[in-house]
């Protein structure tokens, strides 16, 4: 293979990232393909989150707004005393962008000029570091940045979209498409959804899932206690479903049914309501609220838990989930897995086959699921197999950085 001559850089809102491991994952699957790829953070990065690969990431991540407003000033001024004509048509695209676009509403213009000149300071940071292509993970904020630093370089950009930056956080969303030299897809809904915003062709479109190292982790039965043991986690916010899960549980124990006990792990503003629930359930209903969780005490819970359950569904505000990677994370310990039916999610679990889906935000439909399953232990034994399967099949990491590789090297990029 011919060697790289050209960097790859990655850019993300953190990276890396306590939650979002599916960035650095693919970084890493990459970099273990012999691709050079550097790495740039919106935010600063997270470090301590190992003592190895991602602590070296974290250090030699290139920050932006984390070095402080005056310093990205200072580094837009310099490209544009360096680089006075690229710098104004930069800018001018900006704000044309920031004034014209359908895809930014009144309130954001002035964060999409700022995201602007942070481009430009972007550019300035890693211009001696032969950059041949930007990709960034999330649709808004760091592709805005990152697509106005590959205009300042010259240069070409591509991203990845996932579900909060693409429905309420949505910005330039169109413009991104079009300008974009290609844009991953996480599932093929995701195809489909950014097709019917501009024309693009499927090769322009890859499929390219957030994937999960399956070789990591071993698939492991279920423990089969007395109790039905279901695991949950993620972020404490309406589109999850923690609610639902709750008041099933309560539901159950009041009728009399099976016991289990339901563990949630993760933090988030729902905080609050979802304990005042748990308060509320009657004594037989065992709900604990773990908050806040790194990724090895939430791999460890999922080899205690027999079920893995997240039932997702719209919030009211339109956001919705892609394809949860916690998900992913527990079909590849082998552990039976229930959704809230999402069209992304289709794609990750079958029906009766690698899982169990429910109508979104239905009660009643987790209940009967629950109980079931707590009856049918080899039945979650059975549904936990064919999950892992599911897993090694299609989100299997090295699977898609391949997937990637192939996008990047048909374009010449590497």
């Amino acid at each position: 293979m011919a060697k790289q001559t050209k960097t790859i850089l990655y850019i993300s809102g953190v990276l890396p990232a306590r939650s979002e491991t599916f960035v650095y994952r693919e970084i890493l699957g990459l970099r273990s393909l012999g691709l050079d790829v550097a790495t740039a953070s919106v935010h600063g990065p997270t470090h301590g989150l190992d003592d190895g690969d991602l602590q070296e990431m974290a250090e030699s991540t290139v920050e932006l707004y984390s070095s402080g407003a005056v310093s990205v000033m200072i580094d837009a001024g310099i490209e544009l005393i360096t680089h006075p004509i690229q710098t104004v048509s930069t800018m001018a695209r900006c704000v044309l962008d920031a004034a014209l676009s359908s895809d930014v509403p009144s309130r954001k213009r002035a964060k999409v000029l700022w995201q602007g000149i942070a481009g430009l300071a972007l550019a300035r940071r890693v211009r001696a570091r032969n950059i041949g292509h930007i990709h960034a993970h999330m649709a808004h904020v760091p592709t805005t940045i990152g697509m106005y630093g590959a205009m300042q370089l010259g240069i070409s950009f591509s991203f990845t979209g996932h579900a909060n930056d693409i429905f309420p956080n949505r910005t330039l969303l169109g413009e991104k498409l079009e300008r974009a030299l290609f844009v991953n897809c996480i599932s093929y809904w995701h195809r489909s959804f950014y097709q019917a915003i501009v024309a693009r062709t499927d090769a322009d479109c890859p499929v390219v899932r957030c994937g999960v190292d399956t070789s990591l982790y071993e698939s492991t039965l279920a423990p089969s206690g007395e109790k039905l043991e279901i695991l949950s986690v993620g972020r404490l916010i309406e589109k999850k479903g923690f609610d639902v899960l709750i008041k099933a549980v309560g539901e159950i124990a009041k009728a009399g049914g099976p016991e289990m006990r339901v563990t949630i792990a993760g933090g988030g503003p729902d905080e609050a309501q979802l304990k005042a629930l748990v308060k509320a359930l009657p004594p037989t209903a065992e709900v604990v609220l773990l908050g806040d969780t790194d990724n090895d005490r939430v791999m460890e819970l999922m080899t205690q838990a027999d079920v893995f359950a997240l039932p997702c569904r719209v919030a009211q505000g339109g956001d919705r989930d892609g394809i949860p990677v916690v998900l992913m994370e527990a079909m590849a310990r082998g552990r039976c897995v229930i959704s809230g039916d999402l069209e992304t999610i289709r794609e990750l679990i079958e029906d009766g086959i690698s899982g169990v889906m429910i109508p979104p935000g239905d009660q009643k439909a987790l209940e009967k699921v629950l109980i079931e399953l707590a009856n049918n232990r080899i039945r979650v034994d059975d549904l936990g197999m064919a999950a892992r399967r599911r897993l090694e099949d299609e989100f299997d990491l090295m699977l898609n950085a391949n997937r990637m590789k192939d996008a990047l090297s048909s374009r010449g990029l590497i």
